[in-house]
């Protein structure tokens, strides 16, 4: 997998465009001027969070026993799941209002460093762990991709609409849907040898 491809896929599945709606929600009762300090603080959590995660990993699947082809198949699982509730959002959506300036949860986790974004990130580095600086520069580009949408995220709902935002995130879901399904189709392909 190539950094441009990893990259796009850690960005689909970090969705900061589906995102911008609950952070703007999570910022609501925080006073205005403070917005901007806390998206970037709670950026820079999760690209941390990931990072140590994109090298912790593979140690921690190599002491839980879990096979390349396990993760595989399972990760193209989870993505499905995600990209189906893109695709299909559940009626009230799944996320609470919050109270106060949100610290870490759940901004940084889950919004922007997932389950799915951290077990790509495992798998990644499963796969391949000769290449951690390509999967360390996609994961910095996927970063820095949604950074810049969310805290753009007042501005790009304002200038594109609701329906406009919902449209993009379903088109992600759909692009998020065949990434998931190749996924899975290697995994088996690993599995059985072919």
């Amino acid at each position: 997998m190539s950094i441009t491809t990893a990259a796009l896929t850690l960005f689909l599945v970090m969705d900061p465009l589906g995102n911008i709606p609950f952070f703007l929600s999570a910022l609501q009762r925080v006073p205005v001027e403070r917005h901007a300090a806390v998206v970037r603080r709670e950026l820079l959590v999760a690209y941390g969070i990931m990072v140590v995660f994109l090298f912790a990993g593979g140690p921690l699947l190599s002491l839980l026993a879990i096979s390349q082809e396990a993760l595989t198949l399972s990760g193209g699982i989870i993505l499905f799941l995600i990209a189906i509730r893109m695709v299909f959002p559940p009626p009230g959506g799944t996320h609470e209002e919050i109270q106060g300036e949100p610290f870490i949860v759940p901004l940084a986790i889950p919004y922007v460093a997932g389950p799915s974004v951290l077990a790509t990130l495992m798998l990644f580095m499963k796969g391949a762990p000769a290449a951690w600086a390509n999967w360390l520069a996609a994961l910095t580009i996927a970063w820095a991709a949604t950074a810049a949408i969310l805290l753009a995220g007042q501005r790009l709902r304002t200038v594109l609409g609701p329906r406009t935002m919902l449209a993009i995130e379903r088109l992600m879901g759909m692009i998020l849907v065949a990434v998931a399904v190749q996924m899975f189709l290697s995994g088996l392909q690993q599995y059985f040898g072919s």
